[in-house]
């Protein structure tokens, strides 16, 4: 059944709408910006945010003029990580591929337009990538997205991305399906993707996919400040991710988990 097959229930839909707006704030946003961001009318609005005041679900400040997310959506999103069976296997390879590297790993996994970071082990350079759990980056920005899409036919990546222009997070950000299209090709013929500053400044990323899945829906990254982001760095990096992803799938298989 599809979503335009789903008879939505409006209340429901609401308020998972405005649990998404303020988990993608960086801090607290005021009720009027979230009326603007969301657009539903001012009294249902408040109705819904002071019932996800009560259940923990959003927290308020400044006698309730700032809200931002609360502690039950934490709870919920750990359980996603608690309970995915491949993640405690990837974390470990994260280590081995900092410890290796040298550079900031991402585990990530692939859904719709975007990509979802699951892990991540920071470098200990003082010039460092971060990235948190829980983040979400458009997958046409990322070499994580882009070695996943990698994996689908051109329909089905153009199903699952927005229109021309793709929205950018840079100036170097791919930014229309054909460009998009011709990188996913090259990514395809060498088996990994890289990306330079189309999501971060001073930053370039090579990716792997982590095929227990097929089509493969997670990848396993590395983050490189672009002064070291050279065509002989990235043929070690790439070396070394792809050796510890083949020794993770293949554990992956033997656990029977999919």
């Amino acid at each position: 059944m599809t979503t335009e097959e789903i008879r939505l229930v409006k209340s429901a839909e609401r308020s998972l709408r405005i649990l998404e707006v303020l988990g993608e704030a960086r801090g607290p946003m005021s009720v009027t910006e979230l009326h603007k961001r969301t657009g539903y009318p001012r009294s249902s609005l408040h109705q819904l945010v002071h019932t996800m005041i009560a259940m923990n679900w959003i927290e308020s400040a400044n006698d309730g003029a700032m809200v931002g997310i609360g502690s039950r959506a934490l709870l919920v999103g750990t359980a996603y990580l608690d309970r995915d069976l491949a993640l405690p296997h990837a974390i470990r390879t994260l280590e081995k591929v900092r410890t290796k590297t040298g550079y900031t790993a991402h585990y990530a996994r692939l859904e719709g337009p975007s990509v979802i970071y699951l892990a991540t082990r920071e470098s200990t350079a003082p010039h460092r990538a971060t990235s948190r759990v829980g983040r979400q980056l458009p997958a046409h920005a990322t070499a994580l997205g882009k070695v996943l899409l990698a994996e689908l036919t051109a329909v089905e990546v153009s199903a699952v991305l927005p229109d021309d222009p793709l929205p950018p997070m840079t100036a170097h950000t791919v930014s229309r399906h054909a460009d998009l299209m011709r990188e996913l090709d090259a990514t395809r013929k060498r088996g990994y993707a890289v990306e330079r500053e189309q999501n971060t400044l001073g930053l370039g990323c090579v990716a792997v996919p982590v095929p227990y899945r097929i089509p493969a829906t997670d990848a396993i990254s590395c983050s490189i400040p672009l002064a070291r982001f050279t065509e002989l760095e990235i043929g070690l990096v790439t070396e070394s991710l792809q050796e510890q992803v083949q020794l993770l799938t293949v554990k992956l298989r033997e656990e029977g988990i999919r």
